[in-house]
């Protein structure tokens, strides 16, 4: 198991210190008391939460925003030549971008896939920050739609192997459909998804566990899936009815409502998800605080 950083350390001292003060407060409302040990506990973020916290603020380097944008260097600093990018915000020599950078970066990477000029991209950008939306401006929906969660990428065996575990942990994961082996390379179909593996592994949890645990939820999560899907196709039946004339515009607004119903979709679930974790986490850990309370009143007793 992974040992706590001093700062976690202090942090449930503090908690338990303040618990065992307040021995009135406990008799007098115990559950009360506890649940709000259990918020301080897991509101006190230790090292790592306090760098990923900072990091989703928004101050990137250039060299940070290009990688993050799938672009280069160069690029950044001649949109920002051509009045595509506004400037960033110096401290010293540094420059740092934020988020609002990031979105307009994406964006206009977006928009020169699709094959408009620096002028034309400079307009609709204007239009889009002067109130208008970019779907009025362009059929652009889908550069405002995230990019994957966790996107396939490949990675040399060795590494692969290391992530998995060892070779026949990672034998395991080919079983599971989570990986394809592609000669001395490894084609890592949910890599974000073993490296959360390979975490919960320094915890105890074995691979057999964790792909048992996998194998479970995805049904569960499929059944969300089909339900969400065909409550929204159900507000969309008149697209389906091939009884009528199908249009090209007809195709290319059923398919651009798809595509924000998915990002309000998989926003709405993320929620939803997170604030039941939350919730179960909270109760889990409070019978815990209160069953160790309990043996420290008796102690002190």
């Amino acid at each position: 198991m992974r040992p706590a950083t001093a700062a976690q350390l202090r942090n449930v001292e503090a908690v338990l210190e303040s618990l065992r003060r307040g021995q009135r407060s406990l008799a007098r409302n115990p559950r009360a008391s506890i649940e709000r040990a259990v918020k301080q506990l897991l509101s006190g973020n230790g090292g790592k939460a306090a760098t990923h916290t900072e990091e989703r603020s928004g101050a990137y380097r250039i060299d940070d925003i290009a990688r993050i944008t799938a672009t280069t260097v160069r690029n950044v600093r001649a949109y920002q030549e051509r009045g595509l990018l506004h400037p960033p915000r110096r401290q010293g020599r540094t420059a740092f971008f934020d988020d609002s950078h990031v979105t307009r970066l994406k964006l206009i990477n977006s928009m020169l896939d699709r094959g408009y000029n620096s002028g034309h991209i400079r307009e609709m950008l204007d239009a889009w920050e002067h109130g208008k939306s970019l779907g009025d401006v362009m059929g652009i929906e889908q550069a405002l739609t995230p990019a994957p969660h966790d996107p396939p990428t490949m990675m040399g065996l060795v590494a692969a192997r290391e992530l998995a575990g060892g070779a026949v942990d990672l034998e395991r994961f080919v079983e599971a459909g989570l990986v394809e082996l592609k000669g001395n390379r490894v084609h890592m179909l949910r890599p974000q998804l073993l490296a959360s593996f390979a975490e919960m592994r320094t915890y105890g949890m074995s691979t057999e566990s964790l792909l048992k645990l996998h194998h479970d939820v995805v049904p569960l999560v499929d059944d969300i899936t089909q339900r969400l899907v065909a409550a929204g196709v159900a507000h969309l039946s008149h697209f389906f009815d091939f009884e009528t004339a199908q249009t090209s515009t007809d195709v290319s607004e059923l398919v651009t409502m798809l595509i924000r119903f998915r990002a309000l979709a998989t926003a709405s679930v993320t929620a939803t998800l997170d604030s039941s974790i939350e919730r179960t986490v909270e109760d889990l850990l409070t019978e815990y605080l209160a069953t160790f309370v309990t043996d420290v009143s008796a102690d002190v007793s």
